[in-house]
């Protein structure tokens, strides 16, 4: 996600609390103060270029995300390491024997 859209995010969801009748005044006061500093950021970063480089930066980040595995890493000792290990010693055993 792009991080000036991130913020648009959070300072929506800062103002929700800010009007809800619910709220009480400590969290309508810090909610006022979160948005205040999300716009100073908001207004900082300022708007995207849009040209082909910040099209191509955004992709290549996009890219970088998938290219990192979710899945676990394979635990050590399972039954696929002793699996291979038999597999090389016969290999060998059978390179050797029939170099003979």
């Amino acid at each position: 996600m792009d991080p000036v859209e991130a913020l648009r995010r959070k300072l929506q969801a800062v103002e929700r609390v800010a009007r809800d009748p619910g709220a009480t005044a400590a969290e309508k006061d810090a909610a006022r103060a979160v948005r205040n500093r999300l716009r100073r950021r908001l207004n900082a970063a300022g708007a995207p270029e849009g040209n082909w480089t910040d099209t191509l930066f955004r992709l290549g980040r996009r890219l970088g995300a998938i290219e990192k595995s979710t899945a676990p890493a394979a635990p050590k000792g399972d039954w696929t390491d002793h699996a291979h290990r038999i597999g090389k010693a016969l290999r060998r055993g059978a390179r050797s024997w029939f170099s003979e």
